[in-house]
């Protein structure tokens, strides 16, 4: 008889950083989430953490759980209290320790995400959320000094999102609801913000319609004098814009060229590597796809040359996080699919090719062929849109008989997403129901995260309505029928 518990031990292995033949990750191997080292190639995991510490999933805290800075042989790790969500940021030897607070007490009365770090320069960037007050401040914080520079402030975010070669220029990100964003830079020249893209939410007109810019992931381009953006701006699943911070208003498209993947889906985020080297994440039908490319700036286009999370051993799963180690120029990856937990990959040669895995985690007494890896369930709802689904049959070598009773999953939200991701709590429960036998269909209805963003705000004023509809038009036409 096949137990839950089985599907559930199946542990986490999160968010790797590999620095210096050493790979860093969140993992539950003691029952609970904390930090890890093991060396590059597998050694058994060292905790860096006392066992009375737990961390935070990092599917539920805003920015990085940890970053590591070897030229200070430290870790800044983002602790909460007891899952309080208060997250501090604490600093431990890189060999591991008790930790202490990075800048005193100066933020222990926020709530604080660490955004970004330079572990060249030990700086990082954070936004600070008061406990007391709506307000939101972006710090630079300098790990070697301990001394922290307050950049700007919001009632709403103000989240420090990319820095300059040297850091003299910040770029701040204003949100105020799905895809409503506002750009800013701040100058050490000035001390002060400049308006780059929007209109600030204190200077609209009342009922003002505004384009929805959706901006993310900014990243300066080597010359330090323009920025790529993810942005809605020019397509409604996004793409990467070039900001000239010397022009305000003025945003220029960025071609993307040498995708492979299809389907429906979105733009993620674009990063940094090297040069004019980036790495862009799509989420296609709940699947990841990471590219590696060059940018033209003659041109204003990205060309694509490496698939590095999206075919091969890295096919139909989610990427739960991704970093680039520019010394050994290789990927190290945490990745998991319908069937199989997350595991620790490194993708590297120079042409891409050598794939390793650093982790073997398994469902404990339940053999792989005996899961379901779900197939494309999507469909036309009432009004002709298109909505996304899988559907989980249980696994032919179950020899299940006759049709199957089916449960019908629906994720909360409603504007998230159910996507074939081991690392969170559905898919354990999923695959518990198709081995006892049930058919599992899970839909991404309207309103959902991930098809392009006027399919997520058709549920703006509206939750309960035309989302209750796709579900009732699945369930009466397009299950019926089947």
């Amino acid at each position: 008889m096949v137990k839950i518990e089985s599907l559930l031990s199946a542990r986490l292995f999160l968010q790797p950083q590999l620095i210096d033949e050493k790979i860093y990750f969140i993992s539950n191997l003691s029952g609970q989430l904390s930090l890890y080292a093991m060396d590059y190639g597998g050694s058994v995991p060292e905790p860096l953490l006392p066992p009375n510490i737990a961390l935070q999933n990092p599917h539920l805290i805003g920015g990085k759980s940890f970053c590591v800075f070897p030229k200070l042989k430290e870790i800044l790790v983002m602790i909460d209290r007891d899952g309080d969500e208060n997250y501090q940021p604490m600093i431990i030897s890189d060999q591991g320790g008790f930790p202490e607070p990075t800048f005193g007490n100066l933020l222990s009365e926020y709530r604080v995400h660490l955004i970004n770090c330079d572990r060249d320069k030990n700086l990082v960037y954070l936004l600070a959320e008061s406990r007391h007050d709506q307000i939101s401040i972006a710090y630079q914080g300098n790990l070697t000094t301990g001394e922290l520079l307050k950049l700007a402030e919001s009632p709403w975010n103000s989240v420090p999102e990319a820095a300059n070669s040297d850091h003299t220029k910040v770029i701040i990100i204003d949100g105020y609801s799905s895809g409503d964003t506002v750009l800013y830079q701040w100058s050490q020249e000035t001390g002060e913000l400049t308006l780059l893209h929007g209109t600030p939410i204190e200077f609209r007109d009342e009922n003002q319609q505004v384009a929805l810019s959706n901006f993310g992931s900014p990243q300066y381009t080597p010359n330090d004098q323009e920025v790529l953006i993810a942005t809605a701006l020019f397509d409604d699943s996004l793409g990467v814009g070039l900001v000239n911070p010397d022009k305000p208003g003025e945003i220029k498209p960025v071609s993307i060229e040498g995708v492979t993947h299809s389907g429906v889906g979105e733009f993620e985020a674009i990063t940094h590597l090297y040069d004019n080297r980036y790495s862009l994440k799509y989420n296609i039908d709940g699947c990841s796809w990471l590219y590696e490319g060059t940018y033209d700036p003659a041109n204003l286009r990205i060309n694509i040359e490496f698939v590095i999370c999206g075919q091969g051993y890295l096919t139909n799963g989610v990427l739960e996080a991704a970093s680039y180690d520019e010394a050994g120029d290789r990927f190290i990856l945490a990745f998991s699919t319908a069937t199989s937990p997350t595991q620790i990959y490194s993708v590297e040669g120079p042409d891409r090719s050598i794939v390793l895995r650093h982790t073997n985690e398994r469902i404990l007494g339940i053999p792989s062929e005996w899961l379901s890896e779900g197939e494309d369930a999507s469909f036309q709802s009432f009004d002709g849109i298109r909505i996304s689904a899988r559907l989980y049959l249980p696994s032919l070598a179950l020899d299940y008989k006759n049709p199957r009773p089916l449960v019908y999953y629906i994720h909360g939200g409603p504007q998230g997403q159910e996507r074939p991701d081991f690392a969170w709590f559905s898919m354990p429960l999923i695959q518990f129901l198709t081995l006892n036998g049930f058919a599992v269909f899970v839909p991404n209805v309207r309103g959902s995260t991930g098809y392009g963003l006027s399919f997520t705000k058709q549920v703006d004023r509206d939750w309960g309505g035309k989302d209750r509809l796709d579900h009732v038009y699945a369930m009466r036409e397009f299950l019926a029928k089947d």
